[in-house]
C-alpha cells in the first residue's frame, strides 16, 4: 500500500486516532499498599515492594498498578484509608500490622499481606504461623522477647562502665513494649538496672530524652517501633545532643548516624511481601501462605558516631558486625 492509499483508508477515523495514540493501556489489577507512617522516610521500602512483585512476573504500570495510601502516624486515620481501598476495590492489601489491622476490620474477603516487627499471632493477625487462616499471611521480622535482651547485651558489652540503661517505647506499639520484660530480666542478671521511657507521638521525644538524662542512664535501648522508624534522624539528634549511646532496632537509624543495630532485613521484609503479592495475583491462598520469619539477624555499627561519643569498639564486635559504617 502507497502512502496515499493509506492516508485515504485512515481518513475516516481521524477523530479517534489521537485516543488511540496517547490512551495507555490500563494495567489488569490494582494492589494497595497502607501504612500507618509518612512516606517520604520509607521509599526505600516501596522499591524493595516493586522488587518482590518484579520477581513474580508484576511489574507496576505494566500490569500492575499500586494505590499508595500513608497515615503519617495518624492512627485514627487508617481505618478511612483501608475502606477507600476497599471501595477501589484491589485485588490485595499490604501493609505494616497496625494498618494489616485496619484492612481486617475493612474486608474479610480481599487478601492482607503484612510486614510486622511485631509477633503476629500475639497480635491476632493470623492463627498460626504455619497455617494462617482467614485472609491474611505475610512477613513478619520479629524476634521474639528475647531479641531486646540480646540488644541489651551487645550495649552492655559496648557500653560496660553504663550501670543504668533507659529503654525507649511507644505505649501505642504492642511490639514495643514486648521486648521490655525480656529486657529487664536480662538486665538484673548483668546487673543492670533499665528505666522505662515512653513517648507516643513526635512531640514527646525531646521530653522523653530529657527523662532519660534526668534518670542519669548511661545508655540507651530504643525499642521497635513505626513512629521510631518515621523519625530515624531527629532520634539520632537526640542521642547525639545529649551523647547518650543507643541502640536500635533497624540498620536504617545506624545509616541515619546512629550507633548500633541489631535486626532481621528491612528492606528483605518488604521484598518478601512483594513476592507474596505477586504469588497471591495468581492465585495463591493467603491461608495457605506460611507467614515468614527471619533466618538471619544483622549487626550494624556507625564508626564515625562511636567515635564522637569516644567509644571503643570491642574486637570482638567488630569481627561478629555484618555491616560497618564509616
Amino acid at each position: 500500500m502507497d502512502r496515499r492509499s493509506f492516508v485515504s483508508n485512515v481518513a475516516g477515523v481521524l477523530v479517534v486516532a489521537p485516543l488511540a495514540v496517547h490512551a495507555q493501556p490500563k494495567p489488569q489489577t490494582t494492589v494497595g499498599f497502607l501504612r500507618s507512617t509518612p512516606a517520604q522516610p520509607f521509599t526505600h521500602l516501596v522499591t524493595a515492594f516493586r522488587e518482590g512483585l518484579g520477581e513474580t512476573g508484576f511489574v507496576e504500570g505494566q500490569n500492575v498498578a499500586i494505590e499508595y495510601r500513608w497515615a503519617n502516624n495518624h492512627l485514627d486515620r487508617l481505618p478511612a484509608l483501608a475502606a477507600e481501598l476497599v471501595r477501589l476495590p484491589v485485588a490485595v492489601i499490604v501493609g505494616n500490622s497496625l494498618a494489616a489491622e485496619a484492612a481486617r476490620a475493612a474486608t474479610k474477603t480481599i487478601p492482607i499481606v503484612f510486614v510486622t516487627a511485631d509477633d503476629p499471632v500475639g497480635r491476632g493477625l493470623v492463627t498460626s504461623l504455619s497455617h494462617p487462616g482467614g485472609n491474611l499471611t505475610g512477613v513478619t521480622f520479629f524476634g521474639g522477647g528475647q531479641l531486646g535482651a540480646k540488644r541489651l547485651e551487645l550495649l552492655h558489652e559496648l557500653v560496660p562502665k553504663a550501670s543504668v540503661i533507659a529503654m525507649l517505647l511507644d505505649p501505642n506499639w504492642p511490639g514495643s513494649n514486648a521486648e521490655l520484660p525480656e529486657a529487664q530480666t536480662a538486665a538484673r542478671a548483668m546487673g543492670l538496672r533499665t528505666v522505662p521511657v515512653r513517648a507516643a507521638n513526635e512531640r514527646q521525644l525531646e521530653p522523653a530524652f530529657a527523662a532519660i538524662v534526668r534518670a542519669g542512664a548511661g545508655a540507651l535501648l530504643v525499642a521497635g517501633s513505626p513512629l521510631f522508624s518515621s523519625n530515624s534522624r531527629p532520634l539520632v539528634a537526640l542521642a547525639a545532643r545529649h551523647a547518650i549511646p543507643a541502640i536500635y532496632d533497624l540498620r536504617d537509624h545506624v545509616a541515619a548516624g546512629g550507633l548500633i543495630s541489631y535486626s532481621a532485613s528491612f528492606t528483605g521484609a518488604y521484598r518478601q511481601a512483594g513476592v507474596y503479592t505477586g504469588r497471591i495475583l495468581k492465585r495463591a491462598k493467603p491461608s495457605e501462605l506460611p507467614v515468614l520469619q527471619p533466618s538471619t539477624f544483622e549487626l550494624a555499627i556507625n564508626l564515625k558516631t562511636a567515635r564522637l561519643l569516644g567509644l571503643t569498639i570491642p574486637q570482638s564486635m567488630l569481627v561478629r558486625a555484618d555491616e560497618l559504617i564509616q
